[in-house]
Order: C-alpha cells, then structure tokens, then sequence
C-alpha cells in the first residue's frame, strides 16, 4: 500500500511521520520536487525503535546526457520511520531537593506515566492515570467529589499534589490530566525531597505533574471523544518550535466534555487550557507555564459516610454500580487559574543553579448533599446539605544550587537550597436538611431549606493563614567506579498556621513550629542494570494546638514525624525494568487519654500506625509486540497504640491487604497498526470497623479496548475504544477514612486523533 503527498522540505516529512501510529511503520522515499511516497508496512529490518525518523541523503549521479541539467541536481531523501513503542511508564523523575534522576540511580521508588497513556487511555481524571499504578488507589474526600489517593495506605490529599515540583499550586480536588507530559509517583516519604506538605499528608507517597512543552517534533493534533452515557468533548494539542537552534519552544492544549455520566443523574462539565513557553541555550533554561482548569458536577453521587463504627454494623450490600443517592440540586463549580516559572543556568561544568516559582488563584463553589449510614442492613440513613463557598491565593518557591566536585576517589554532589509556600484561605458555609431520613438502595429527594451557616457565601473571609519555609542540604557521594552512592541530608522545616474565625475573622489559633528531617540512602549497582537500595527518611506535618476542653490547652506540639525505612532491589534494561520494595512506616497521631483521677483528659501525640509491606512493579516489553505494566502491593497496617489500648493490633480501616494491577498491550501482527489492550485492578479486603468484626470484600474489575493506526487522506488517524468495569461488577471500592466509595460502573470510550 502506498501514500504520495506533498511536502516541501525534510522537516515537513519528520512532521508528517511523527504522528505515525504505534505498531505501524512506513518507508518513505522523498524527492527533491517535494514528493513524498509511503510505502506500507516496510522490511523487517525496519521494524526496530526508531525515534522519530531517520533521514538518510544520497546525491544522484546521474548524467546530463540522460537526465537533463535539473535533474543532475536532484536529490532522493530516503526516509524510514516508525511511531516508536514509547514506554508508557519509565523508573525515574524529579526528586526535589535531589533533582531529576534516573531511578536505577537513586535510593526512592518513583515511576513515571507520560502523555501517550493519558491519551490512549482516554483519561479524564487524574484518578484515571493512576489506576495503572499497583501502589495507589483512589478514593473520595467527605461530602464533595474531590479525589484522594492512598499510598502505602496513607492519605494524598488533593492540596499536596505537586506541579514541577512546587506544592500549592495544583488544583485542589479534580485535577484535567491533558495539560501534563508526565505524572510522577513517589513511594514513601518526602519530608527532605519536597518539604512538609501544606495539607498535611504525603506521608506514604506523593504525586507530581510535569506540565506539557514543546518538543523536538512539532505537533497539530486533534482529538474527538465520547464517553457514555451522553458526554461528548474533545481536545486540541499545537506544539512548535521556532528561533535560531529551534531554541524556542510554544505549546497549547485545550480540552473539554461535557455531558451526563454512566451514574443516572450525574452530569460532569470539564474545561482545561494550557499554555507553555521555554528557551534554552547552552547554559541556561527558561520554562514557564499558564494554565486554566474549570470543572462541574452537577447531580453527582458523593461517598456515602459511615456514622457509626460499631461492632454489630456489617459492611452494607453494594448497591447498583449506575445507583444514584445524591440529590438532583447538588453541584460543584471549581474555577482555577495557576501556572509556574523555572530558570536554570550552569556555571560551567559544574556548578547549576536553579530557581522555581508558581502561584494559583482558586475559586469553588457548591451545595453538597450528604448521605450518613446509620443502618447498613436496611441502607437507612440521614440526608443533610452544606453550601460551600471556597476560595485560595496561593503562592510556592523553591532555589537552590547543584554542584559536582570531586575528593581523591570520591565524586560529590552537593544539594542546597530552600523553599517557600504561602497560603491563605477564605471560606463561607451554610447547613440546610440536617437529620432528612434517607436510604441508599431507594433514595429520595428534598429540597433544600437554609438552617444555619457562618460567613457570607457571596464574599467569604478569610479562616486560615499559613507559612511553610525550610533549607536543605545533602550531599551524594558516588565511589566504586560509580557501583556506590551514599545519600546524606537533612531538611529544617518551620510551619506557620493561623485559622480564623468564620464570619468575624477573628484570631482562634496561632500555631508555629519547626523540625528537622534527615534522610539517608545508598545505592549498590553489583552488575550492570540492577541496583540494591536501602533509605531512611522522614515525613512531615503540622502537630496540634491543644483546644480548651483538655487540661493542657493551648500546647502547641512539634510537627508530626512519620519514619520510613526501605529496602529494596532494581533491574533497568531501558525496554524492561522491575523493581521489588519492602517498607516499613511509623505514623504519629493525636489521641486522648485519661489525666489521673479528676476525669479530666490530655491531648497527646501518643497514637501510633505502622504501615509494613511489600511493592513488586513491572514495566516493559515482554516480547516483540507486547507489553505490560503492573504489579503486586502487600501491606499490613496496624494500630499500634490507640486510646485506652482498645484496638492495639488491629487492622486500620480502609486500607486493603493487597492491591493487583495488570495492564497488557498486543500489536496485532497480521493487522498492521492494530493493538488490543486489557487491564485487570484487583483489591484485598477493608477492615469497615476498627475492631475488625467486619469488612469489604476483596473486588476485581476488568477493562478492554483496542486501538488502531491508519493513514486517512495522508493524515495519520488513530481510533481508539475501550470498556472499564466489563460485565459492571458491582463493589465497594473503598471504604477509606469513613468515606463509604462505591465503584464505577460499566463505561464505554471512544476517540479519535488525528495529527495534522
């Protein structure tokens, strides 16, 4: 099968190509006239991972006796490309205070996922992309419809989600994934990588998001999709380069959809727009990014929360996976507007210097309707509504420098630098059908009547005022012939915390505190492409101002330190990895017990979580054509010391004993450009009390697609389909922190792309 088209030079050919499909490959032979001629499929020989193309120019010797004087200038540009199977997750990425490292090379378990899965998953969420990820699973926070993820069985709240390595600058509850190149997830804690996390969590992980730049091949890409049952959107992706060197970079992305959900009832209305900029030359490197992220969900089903913990309360039946138990009236409105700036330069060889800033502007508004469970034999329960207005000013830097010397046998390199973020917050509330009797299994509607509030939801004040600052140093020395790397460090973190009374503004707590977190790893490379690691390293977050109902009120406690230790073992072979991780996690928290005799209590720090587990990843080509992704996560969590000891040894709610992943895909290979996908997410069993007298059961869900790559009219197209949750298993996908989450039901997908 054969294409002419007309190009006018070799670039217009690396442009036409690059958007080529995975699996497919083309010969293309150009000539100096400008026409193209692309021959499909090519040799076997050809069949390897190309990067884009390969242009190799032949000058014709031919006479002018046979040819003519023009065609004795003629030239053949004999062009061989393929869509390379980019690997959707490679082991690496940016790691704070460290940098952007390889993560063969590092102490740290961290992956990343990059643009070519969101697109060819059809990822609408950030919860999306994460569901190929063994290590995290994704739930929902009280009342409202933003995501939280659990690592390691430990909370990662929306506002500690990381944009270019900068906390408070990302959305706070739903996050577009179409404006980000690369989604970044590090196991375990960061307190020295990235600084105590505002909201207070990252302590068994965290995620960071790589915003989209140019590239080296430019790209006009344009994508239709439609996901059932009536939404309907699509996205738009230019990216150029331009100047002198092509040192110039440009990007734009803008995605939409809008339409009603598998879940009855449920409508989603998303917008997200992207704008980058960079330029580099030798030394330096200027990026900066402007992005716009709008989303709605009106009508939609919230986490249902468990009222009582009780030892006769079973886990209630799962519901229809389509069931609706919100109230037609409930919407959210999430408005935000951030970017980031980033500037390196070298001084020689040596010495790098860095500096980081972003900002973010966020407005939300919305009526949440809650439903509590009360009996979960009957699926009774209480109805209540919270108006919510919400809005943050946020404002994150972070500089520093990188230098490489070296000590007799010893290379260095030195990490210092500090950091900074700024928040403030200005919230209204008003509380309406409080006590509504309610059912899930036959829900029924109401209508909303104001009881009572604080504040104004049409100009809101501010409630809360905080600061976190800290410095950083480390130092990395690698000896052996580079087989050993030993990580040293420390990071001194101060918080800063006011909250504010609602409506008045007035002054209810000041809290200030620092700690230091250190941190030390070591790598041991004993062959080639495998690594034996060991790390020690903290978390971090605000401790508690004691409140006036305990005999010590008004203490301020020293920020809560998490300590985690891991183990582990790596293999890279660039088309395959594999990595096997066991960790241990000591989590800190506040609880209440008895002070003498008086019947009065005291506020302590004493409560304690362990976290132990095991993490066993793969990525890669498996075979010609075949890939996967996936792995296995083990992890016992236990409540090491609770109040009055009652639950001492007991499992901690929500937290499942294992969680499976297994993403495969197959180029087809006697269907040139046709790949066929499947994907399976398996999760253990979750303790539904704290006593542990009942529970989740373990769930399985399996996704298919297909996609496939053809030419249309000289224009490469892929066609993608795919259906999440076949056969719509019904299950409760979590029950974390309370939040009873049900799963989602059976979805079809469809797009289309096309690269002009």
């Amino acid at each position: 099968m054969s294409f002419r088209v007309f190009c006018l030079n070799t670039l217009c050919v690396s442009s036409l190509l690059a958007g080529l499909g995975e699996g497919v490959f083309f010969t293309a032979h150009v000539r100096a006239e400008g026409t193209v001629l692309l021959h499909q499929p090519a040799s076997a020989s050809d069949k390897k991972h190309l990067k884009g193309a390969r242009v190799k120019k032949t000058t014709q010797k031919q006479t002018q006796e046979t040819q003519g004087p023009v065609a004795a200038k003629q030239e053949d540009l004999v062009v061989k490309a393929a869509r390379s199977n980019r690997m959707y997750v490679t082991n690496g990425g940016d790691l704070g205070a460290l940098g952007h490292k390889k993560g063969l090379d590092v102490p740290f378990n961290i992956r990343s996922y990059n643009s070519s899965l969101i697109l060819n998953q059809q990822s609408q969420t950030l919860g999306d992309v994460l569901l190929n990820d063994p290590t995290v699973r994704t739930t929902m926070g009280y009342g409202n419809y933003a995501q939280l993820f659990q690592i390691r069985g430990f909370t990662l709240y929306g506002d500690d989600i990381a944009i270019d390595g900068l906390y408070g600058v990302t959305p706070r509850q739903l996050v577009s994934p179409q404006l980000y190149d690369s989604v970044q997830v590090l196991n375990g804690a960061s307190a020295f990588l990235n600084g105590a996390a505002p909201g207070g969590s990252a302590i068994g992980g965290n995620v960071n998001l790589i915003p989209k730049r140019a590239t080296s091949t430019d790209i006009t890409r344009v994508t239709g999709d439609y996901t059932s049952s009536g939404q309907g959107g699509g996205a738009f992706d230019i990216s150029r380069r331009f100047g002198k060197d092509r040192a110039y970079g440009f990007r734009f992305n803008a995605a939409g959809m809008d339409g009603e959900t598998p879940i009855k009832g449920e409508r989603h209305d998303d917008i997200a727009l992207g704008g980058s900029f960079d330029w580099h030359n030798d030394d330096t490197r200027i990026n900066m990014s402007m992005n716009y992220q709008k989303q709605q969900v009106f009508g939609g089903r919230s986490a249902i929360i468990v009222s009582s913990l009780a030892t006769d309360m079973p886990a209630p039946k799962a519901t229809s996976p389509s069931k609706n138990w919100g109230q037609h009236w409930a919407y959210t409105d999430l408005s935000y507007l951030f970017g980031t700036l980033n500037i390196e330069h070298d001084f020689g060889e040596h010495i790098t210097t860095y500096a980081k800033f972003g900002a973010q502007s966020g407005n939300e508004m919305g009526n949440y309707a809650t439903t509590q469970l009360t009996n979960s034999r009957t699926g009774d329960g209480s109805v209540g509504a919270m108006a919510d207005a919400y809005n943050v000013m946020n404002e994150a830097t972070q500089a520093g420098v990188r230098a490489h010397i070296n000590t007799g046998f010893i290379k260095h390199e030195i990490n210092a630098g500090g950091s900074a973020i700024w928040e403030e917050s200005d919230s209204a509330y008003a509380m309406s059908l409080l006590g509504q009797a309610g059912n899930i299994y036959h829900p029924t509607q109401f209508t909303p009547n104001e009881t009572w509030g604080a504040g104004n939801l049409h100009n809101p004040g501010r409630v809360a005022w905080n600061k976190l600052y800290s410095l950083f140093l480390s130092d990395t020395m690698t000896f052996w012939h580079d087989r050993i790397a030993l990580t040293g460090g420390f990071r001194y973190q101060d918080i800063l915390s006011d909250s504010f009374n609602y409506g008045s503004g007035e002054l209810l707590s000041h809290y200030n505190s620092s700690a230091f977190s250190p941190v030390i790893g070591l790598v041991v490379h004993p062959v080639k492409n495998f690594a034996l690691y060991f790390n020690r390293i903290q978390g971090l977050s605000a401790g508690t101002t004691v409140g006036s109902t305990y005999v010590n009120a008004g203490q301020t406690f020293a920020p809560y330190q998490s300590t985690q230790y891991e183990v582990g073992a790596k293999y890279d072979v660039g088309r395959f990895s594999a990595g096997v991780a066991f960790f241990q996690t000591s989590m800190p928290y506040g609880m209440t017990e008895p002070y003498g005799d008086s019947g009065e209590s005291i506020y302590t720090q004493s409560g304690k979580q362990r976290n132990r587990g095991m993490e066993l990843t793969f990525n890669g080509e498996v075979l010609p054509g075949l890939r996967f992704n996936g792995g296995l996560t083990l992890i016992d969590a236990k409540q090491v010391h609770t109040e009055g000891d009652t639950y001492n040894g007991k499992t901690v709610i929500g937290i499942p004993n294992y969680t499976i992943n297994g993403n495969l895909e197959y180029d087809v290979p006697f269907v040139k450009g046709l790949t066929l996908v499947g994907r399976v997410i398996s999760t253990g069993k979750q303790q539904f009390n704290n006593v542990n007298s009942a529970h989740l059961p373990a769930w399985s869900r399996f996704d298919l697609g297909a996609r496939y790559t053809f030419l249309l009219h000289n224009k490469p197209l892929t066609a993608r389909f795919e259906v999440d949750n076949v056969g719509n298993q019904r299950y409760w996908a979590s029950v974390y922190q309370s939040n009873l989450v049900m799963g989602d039901p059976e979805t079809f997908k469809f797009s289309v792309s096309v690269d002009l």
